[in-house]
């Protein structure tokens, strides 16, 4: 996974680092924040 730096304003690409050419999908920079937080807190793992 590949994030773009820079687009805070615009949003946050985010794509598969594997095919760089594919598509990107872009999340609302507070919605990526938010996503990033709970990574951090670990309440991703089960």
């Amino acid at each position: 996974m590949e994030v773009a730096d820079g687009f805070q304003e615009a949003g946050v690409p985010v794509r598969d680092s594997k095919v760089p050419h594919g598509p990107a999908l872009c999340f609302e920079a507070a919605a990526w924040a938010v996503f990033i937080g709970e990574l951090k807190a670990g309440r991703h793992r089960r």
